[in-house]
C-alpha cells in the first residue's frame, strides 16, 4: 500500500460558513487527523482486501482508497488487518451504542426553522421521543425530522442547508435514561 501525498496546489473551494471547511477549520489538525484517520479504517474495513493506494487531503477533507484489481491479479487480493490503536478500540465501543437518526427522503436538511433561527438541537443537547430535531425540504415540502430515542446529541453530520440522500445519517444520538 502506498500513500500519495496531496497536491501542493491548493485546489479553490467556494465560501460555505456552515460547510465541511469551516467544520474542520474548528478542529484542531490532530483532532482533524484523527477524524481522517477513523474514516480510512472505515472505508478500508467496508470491503475484502487491503488498499492498493490511500490519499488523504486536509483542506476540504478528502479520503481518496483504492483497490487492486483482482481478475488482474490472477485471484483474490491479499487480505490486510488495520492495526487499532487503544483510543480508536475504546471509541468504536462507546460508537457502537449511538443511534443514527437518519434522512426519512430525499431533500436538504435545515437545524432551525427558519435562516437565522436559533437550530431545533445543538450537540450536547439531551431530545426526548417525538421532539423535533430538523427539517428535510423535498419538493417545497418541509417535512419534520422527530427523534426517534431519547438520548444525547452526540454528533450533526450534515451542515444546515446541505443536501441529503435517502437513510444518510444527519444526528447521532447516545441512549440516555434521564429522571
Amino acid at each position: 500500500m502506498t500513500i500519495t501525498p496531496a497536491p501542493t496546489t491548493p485546489t479553490p473551494v467556494p465560501a460555505d460558513p456552515g460547510g465541511l471547511d469551516a467544520a474542520v477549520a474548528v478542529l484542531h489538525a490532530e483532532a482533524a487527523m484523527e477524524v481522517l484517520h477513523r474514516s480510512v479504517l472505515g472505508v478500508a474495513r467496508s470491503v475484502s482486501g487491503a488498499p492498493s493506494r490511500i490519499s488523504v487531503r486536509f483542506g476540504c477533507a478528502s479520503i481518496d482508497v483504492e483497490w487492486p484489481d483482482a481478475t488482474a491479479a490472477g485471484g483474490a487480493a491479499p487480505v490486510t488487518v488495520l492495526a487499532e490503536t487503544p483510543a480508536t478500540q475504546v471509541d468504536a465501543e462507546a460508537e457502537a451504542d449511538r443511534h443514527e437518526l437518519r434522512s426519512p427522503l430525499v431533500g436538504t436538511f435545515y437545524r432551525s426553522i427558519e435562516p437565522g433561527a436559533k437550530p431545533f438541537v445543538e450537540v450536547g443537547d439531551i431530545v426526548e421521543v417525538g421532539q423535533q430535531v430538523g427539517i428535510v425540504e423535498a419538493m417545497k415540502l418541509m417535512n419534520p425530522l422527530v427523534a426517534d430515542l431519547a438520548g444525547r446529541v452526540v454528533d450533526i453530520p450534515v451542515a444546515n442547508g446541505e443536501p441529503v440522500e435517502y437513510e444518510q445519517p444527519l444526528l447521532v444520538i447516545e441512549p440516555w435514561e434521564g429522571e
